[in-house]
């Protein structure tokens, strides 16, 4: 009955003892410093990543909001922290169109503890990607009083594509410009600038400048 024991005490708890021993005092030693420091809290800001996000979904939240984390820990650890070190995350994975709460998983360096997490989750609303094309409405500005007027616009392309959640996609019936100011102008002028919409939720697609020709007419004085 004591053999078994004392071959157990020999193979398992005995082999390899001094290795065994000096890691339990170099863990003991680890411990001792890290309790012996002052400790220190520290909030951080930091963005929130959502994983898995399904292709055919785009998120119709006008505000994503970023999660403040306060932590609490040695002093020194701390002091040494890197953005990369903190960082929050949700899963998207299996997410339909329509309004869905989620927890945050937050990641820390192990040896920090999480006292707050601020907002402790986050709602969120998705809707259907959706891509159409719309016409360019460039924004002219004019006062030309009894002399001059505007004969024509013209702007190339006359349409761009955009792209966003389907809601917010439908709701636009047409991209604008940056205001071109045509006052003192006379004749055919041509002018390029940046197309856009007003919803922050919806992309134009492609980075090319509009470029609008103006077509700037004398006004026919009466009797001819």
């Amino acid at each position: 009955m004591f053999r078994p024991l004392h071959k157990f005490l020999r193979d398992k708890l005995l082999h390899n003892l001094g290795l065994k021993l000096l890691s339990l005092a170099l863990a003991v030693g680890l411990w001792l410093a890290l309790a012996g420091e002052p400790l220190s809290e520290v909030a951080v800001d930091v963005p929130i990543a959502m994983d898995n996000m399904p292709a055919n979904l785009d998120i119709s939240s006008v505000a994503i909001p970023k999660a403040q984390v306060r932590l609490r820990g040695p002093e020194r650890i701390i002091r040494g922290l890197q953005p990369s070190d903190v960082f929050a995350e949700i899963d998207l994975n299996g997410v339909k169109p329509g309004e869905r709460t989620f927890d945050l998983k937050v990641h820390r360096p192990r040896n920090l503890t999480i006292v707050q997490v601020v907002p402790g989750n986050v709602h969120l609303a998705f809707d259907v990607h959706l891509t159409r094309t719309i016409p360019v409405q460039p924004r002219v500005i004019a006062s030309f009083g009894n002399t001059y007027q505007i004969g024509r616009i013209q702007s190339e392309p006359a349409t761009v594509n955009i792209s966003g959640p389907k809601q917010h996609v439908e709701a636009i019936e047409s991209a604008t410009t940056d205001a071109i100011d045509v006052n003192g102008e006379s004749g055919i002028r041509t002018f390029v600038r940046n197309a856009y919409v007003s919803d922050p939720l919806v992309q134009v697609a492609g980075a090319d400048p509009v470029r609008i020709t103006v077509t700037i007419e004398k006004i026919p004085s009466n009797g001819h």
